[in-house]
């Protein structure tokens, strides 16, 4: 079957297979961020924004993002380069494989929820799985994160 979408920003047009699953699509197109994990929905590796919100791409077929917009960090490479500096800041990073997955998400939470609680940031994360830290390093980054956005606003 052939698709379009615009994946970050660039219309693609392409053949696939009906049970190709986005996350082999947006890698197939060059967007190497998005990474294999656990293929079962569970690690939060593959997290694409599609419209906008975030998807595991490795339980979306390609098919269902036919005329929509997907986005990975190679697209929102400002934004992820930026909360990037205060995951360093605050030594979060550590091996840097779930970060492209984890970036994703805090974008979106960042944009969709207005001055979120711990609780609230714990719960929207819960999808991300990190081997090397502890959470709190990471917590400590978005919580910095979303305070310099709060100021730039006000």
């Amino acid at each position: 079957m052939v698709i379009k979408m615009w994946l970050n920003g660039k219309l693609i047009e392409d053949v696939i297979d009906a049970d190709t699953l986005l996350l082999d699509f947006v890698r197939k197109h060059g967007c190497y961020s998005v990474k294999r994990g656990c293929e079962t929905a569970n690690c939060g590796l593959c997290t694409v924004l599609l419209d906008e919100k975030p998807v595991l791409s490795c339980s979306v077929l390609a098919a269902r993002a036919a005329e929509r917009r997907v986005e990975t960090l190679e697209g929102v490479r400002e934004e992820a380069e930026e909360f990037g500096g205060f995951l360093a800041d605050q030594g979060a990073e550590q091996c840097g494989f779930c970060s492209p997955g984890f970036i994703i998400n805090v974008l979106a939470m960042s944009k969709e929820l207005e001055a979120p609680s711990e609780d609230e940031i714990k719960a929207y994360l819960s999808g991300n799985l990190c081997r090397c830290t502890g959470y709190m390093g990471q917590l400590r980054a978005i919580k910095s994160y979303l305070d310099q956005k709060k100021a730039v606003v006000s």
